[in-house]
């Protein structure tokens, strides 16, 4: 093994190497020479890190939920985190040489667990499987706010609630409960049609019977004018008669007759037969 050897770190790598209990080498991204025999290497990611997380809990009405996301987080003080987590790497093989840094991660989860937890009790199971979205952004204020974190020097950047699920029993309960709602509403919707039929019906009868009345009240006051014009026209006639015959009242009746076969001469071509009598020829001769 070489007694002397070279680091070269990552730009997103905070590395701080320890030798004979003090640090020889601190920084985002150095490269060093270091003495392999008595120096320790502390890698420590400022990059952002994802951790998926699937949390069981319970609603505020005590109904089983799961949620499952993913929290983005980065590590902004890492003299800090250092020394409450041991980030010690083979500077070799650049593997970390414990499970600490596994275990920032779960300590994170189980934080978004307690908020989680505390942020349920105001729901019901039917809104918080439709609040995806507003838990997501309440756990990610929480988190930010949360003393513990800031305490491992560590910061939120991101939460996201991908998925809220119940028992598949509560589902289906659910489920039933909906579907229920939408028959409901689909018979209402088919009794709201017949009724607007039965509706509509009514008001076409109806608006047929006034017709009918109008039409029958009109032929009523025809009827009722047709009598007075025949009424009318009658007295009208009878009194044009009537002055027509006055002016022969008074005549004598042999002149009436003559009259008369003046007319009979005057429309002779419209008379096929015509008999006088010898009574009449008497009276028209013999006149005094």
């Amino acid at each position: 093994m070489a007694l002397i050897s070279y680091y070269k770190a990552e730009p997103t790598e905070y590395i701080l190497a320890y030798a004979n209990g003090r640090i020889t080498h601190e920084g985002s991204g150095r490269a060093f020479w270091y003495w392999t025999p008595s120096t320790s290497v502390v890698s420590i990611p400022t990059s952002t890190i994802d951790a998926l997380f699937m949390l069981n809990e319970s609603t505020g009405t005590f109904q089983p939920i799961s949620l499952q996301g993913q929290i983005t987080y980065r590590i902004i003080a890492p003299r800090t985190i250092a020394e409450l987590l041991n980030f010690t790497i083979d500077p070799v093989s650049r593997q970390y040489q414990t499970e600490d840094p596994a275990k920032l991660s779960q300590r994170i989860i189980n934080v978004v667990q307690a908020q989680a937890r505390d942020e349920l009790r105001q729901f019901s199971l039917e809104d918080a499987l439709r609040a995806a979205d507003q838990l997501s952004q309440a756990l990610l204020r929480r988190m930010r706010a949360e003393q513990s974190l800031a305490d491992l020097g560590v910061e939120c950047m991101s939460l996201v609630i991908t998925a809220i699920k119940t028992t598949p029993e509560m589902a289906k309960a659910l489920e039933a409960e909906y579907r229920e709602t939408l028959q409901r509403r689909a018979d209402q919707a088919i009794y709201g049609r017949r009724a607007e039929a039965v509706e509509q019906e009514r008001k076409i009868k109806q608006n047929e019977l006034s017709t009918s009345v109008d039409l029958e009240q009109r032929r009523s006051e025809l009827v009722e004018l047709q009598g007075v014009n025949i009424r009318n026209q009658a007295e009208f006639e009878a009194e044009a008669l009537k002055i027509q015959l006055a002016t022969y009242q008074n005549m004598d009746a042999r002149m009436l007759l003559a009259l008369a076969f003046r007319d009979f001469a005057n429309n002779a071509q419209k008379i096929g037969n015509l008999t006088i009598t010898a009574d009449i020829l008497e009276q028209l001769i013999n006149r005094e």
